[in-house]
């Protein structure tokens, strides 16, 4: 702990600091409303202060874990004994410019798609209402509706697992699979994304997005703390839809539930604890496997200590 305290002051001493915390609960910083506590949440204002308390990080020993907006995220109940960083203010500028638009790790995925629109440019559509950073959506290959971002991705700008200098890897040596990238296997941490888009009609683009908007608000349980679909899809096959036909939708384990709207969902109907939500998801786990030899994979990151 007084590597961490130690830590802690040097980060508090920082211009580029926006915010540093002690023994925080991070059920206030993920959607799920729900997880354990970190040693420290760290929030940099911009790059060079992200930069700078990385190496710092780094050179401390202490483990650390770069998250975007908490929507696909639970800590665990035990905790994070180490630093989580979240992207502050100025890590969130998105612009337009040609038929490119350029965004920072933590600008939100529905403001980027609204840049796009607002520039006619088609290929984000998909990710309206997707509740997710930039550097988070590039980490996990977001995507819905037959997009994603690998897609449309033209180049980024990422400081590596081994901390030397920035690199710009184009689309190819990203490695996107589904719900899966390079960075997620092998680390580093997504500072800036540039997407290359199509010119198209304003009114069509907004049109589209607006009718994603409205399947979502049909089909799933959007007045819940949830992490969206909870589970990867498997091959040939829709998690939900699998959990569901095992008769799961519903079942309950304390404050969490399956969702009777969408059985991909776990939703947490008030003071669920990590330990239910993962508890329940190994259920469903089972049954399905049990049922129709599938095996479902967790779609959400899962991190710290039970």
């Amino acid at each position: 702990m007084r590597e961490t305290e130690r830590l802690i002051r040097e980060l508090e001493s920082d211009p580029d600091t926006e915010c540093v915390l002690a023994d925080v609960p991070m059920g206030e910083f993920c959607s799920f409303k729900a997880g354990g506590r970190a040693d420290c949440l760290f929030v940099p204002r911009g790059e060079a202060g992200l930069l700078r308390a990385l190496k710092r990080i780094r050179e401390s020993g202490l483990p650390y874990f770069m998250m975007g907006a908490g929507t696909n995220l639970l800590v665990r109940d035990g905790g994070f004994r180490g630093v989580i960083v979240k992207p502050g203010e100025g890590l969130r500028a998105v612009r337009a410019a040609g038929a490119r638009v350029t965004a920072l790790c933590g600008a939100p995925l529905c403001a980027v798609a609204a840049a796009a629109a607002a520039a006619s440019l088609s290929g984000l559509e998909f990710a309206h209402g997707i509740p997710g950073s930039v550097g988070g959506a590039v980490y996990m290959t977001a995507g819905a509706y037959g997009g994603d971002i690998g897609g449309v991705i033209e180049t980024a700008r990422v400081f590596p697992r081994d901390g030397g200098a920035v690199v710009s890897p184009g689309r190819a040596e990203m490695d996107f699979s589904y719900r899966s990238s390079l960075f997620r296997s092998a680390g580093g941490i997504v500072l800036e994304a540039r997407f290359a888009l199509e010119p198209g009609d304003g009114a069509e683009i907004r049109a589209r997005m607006s009718a994603f908007a409205r399947r979502r608000a049909e089909k799933q349980p959007l007045g819940l703390p949830s992490a969206g679909s909870f589970f990867k899809r498997p091959a040939g096959g829709f998690a939900g839809k699998l959990i569901e036909e095992a008769g799961l939708s519903g079942l309950a384990c304390g404050g969490a539930r399956i969702s009777p709207l969408h059985a991909g969902f776990i939703v947490n109907e008030g003071g669920a604890t990590v330990a239910e939500i993962i508890d329940l998801a190994e259920i469903a786990r089972s049954v399905v496997f049990d049922r129709f030899g599938v095996t479902l994979h967790p779609e959400v990151c899962i991190i710290g200590d039970a």
